[in-house]
């Protein structure tokens, strides 16, 4: 199996920056693309970046030019780095691996970890 660890959220100020983690364990030979999804009260989730295995990436609309997705392979960690943040940006973000492949067990796919929570507010 795989499981996805978030780490970095917390309370900022308009304007600031965080950076979210994602470590993913297990017996894990790789991991196909990998994103970043938020889901705010009384609202659906929704994707806000993802990164290939290769490293190309995409982004919403709402964060184009202020969140940067990365990832870091021998590590099967991803990264997103949150800069002037808003208000509206207030949400649980989890973490998503679209496909990992496990030794002994073979592909495992949608892989969610537990979310960590961001508010932005003064």
């Amino acid at each position: 199996q795989v499981q996805l660890v978030e780490s970095g959220g917390g309370l900022v100020q308009p304007g600031g920056s965080l950076r979210l983690s994602c470590a993913a364990s297990g017996n894990i030979f790789s991991i196909d693309a990998m994103g970043w999804f938020r889901q705010a009260p009384g609202k659906q989730r929704e994707v806000v970046a993802a990164i290939t295995s290769g490293g190309s990436t995409n982004y919403a609309d709402s964060v184009k030019g202020r969140f940067t997705i990365s990832r870091d392979n021998a590590k099967n960690t991803v990264y997103l780095q949150m800069n002037s943040l808003k208000p509206e940006d207030t949400a649980v973000y989890y973490c998503n691996a679209d496909r990992a492949l496990i030794d002994g067990l073979g592909y495992v796919y949608d892989t969610w970890g537990q979310g960590t929570q961001v508010t932005v507010s003064s």
